[in-house]
């Protein structure tokens, strides 16, 4: 009951991110995040294709511009959500994530892959650079590696993904579940306002610079104590017990 599992559902469409589609993954993201018993969102997909990225019906010249502006600022705010979120997202992959796809695993903050998974932004081929694809691609690898796979649009595999940082993990495709739920349930055992306090902190200090960044996290860690599970688990150490999280 502590975690929500999101699952992509329209593998017939390759489980395009249509503005239905990224409508719908904004609210369930949403949908009472503040609970205390939500602990942490795990991300998947039916099918062979973990997510194409844009529906490119809905980017043909049939459209209009404000269209296509509003599949592109929706999606941006789908994946800067899933930071601002207080809980952990995990992306559970298990096939290929291309373009807005990939730029939806780079996003999460946990990325488990199955060895069969493979990663891209192949809209240089078809003339539409993946620019917004970048911003996450480009924040989560290596800046050759980011530019190599934006220039070609050629596929990274889940071991050199995993090597160059864009996944956490890399499993059999039959441990996929199974090692995604043991760390949702590590996660679990922390206290959630503890979590929520370090991963907003975490991402405000990486657009800092260095001194910037120790000052503020100082602070947040003085913070930190202030907090009753901060105070609950340090008093649980020192008895030697479990500690009881108010969360």
């Amino acid at each position: 009951g502590f975690y929500r599992n999101i699952i992509l559902n329209n593998p017939r469409k390759r489980n395009a991110l249509s503005l239905s589609m990224l409508r719908s993954l904004r609210e369930d993201l949403l949908h009472d995040v503040k609970s205390k018993d939500l602990r942490v969102i795990v991300i998947s997909a039916e099918g062979p294709v973990f997510c194409s990225g844009h529906d490119l019906k809905e980017l043909s010249s049939e459209d209009d511009v404000k269209h296509h502006s509003q599949v592109f600022e929706i999606c941006a705010e789908v994946m800067t959500l899933i930071q601002k979120l207080p809980v952990p997202v995990i992306a559970k992959v298990n096939g290929l994530a291309t373009a807005a796809g990939c730029q939806l695993v780079a996003s999460c903050d946990i990325a488990v892959a199955s060895e069969k998974s493979q990663f891209a932004t192949p809209g240089v081929n078809i003339g539409l650079f993946c620019s917004t694809p970048a911003v996450a691609l480009g924040r989560s690898l290596p800046r050759k590696v980011a530019l190599e796979m934006l220039f070609t649009g050629e596929p990274l595999s889940a071991q050199e993904a995993l090597m160059h940082g864009l996944v956490s993990k890399v499993v059999p495709e039959d441990k996929l579940e199974e090692e995604t739920m043991k760390i949702s349930h590590k996660i679990c055992e922390s206290s959630k306002s503890v979590l929520a306090l370090g991963k907003a902190t975490f991402y405000r200090q990486m657009t800092q610079d260095l001194d910037t960044a120790y000052r503020m996290t100082t602070q947040v860690m003085v913070d930190n104590l202030t907090l009753r599970d901060g105070q609950e688990g340090i008093e649980a150490f020192i008895q030697k017990r479990k500690p009881v999280w108010s969360h």
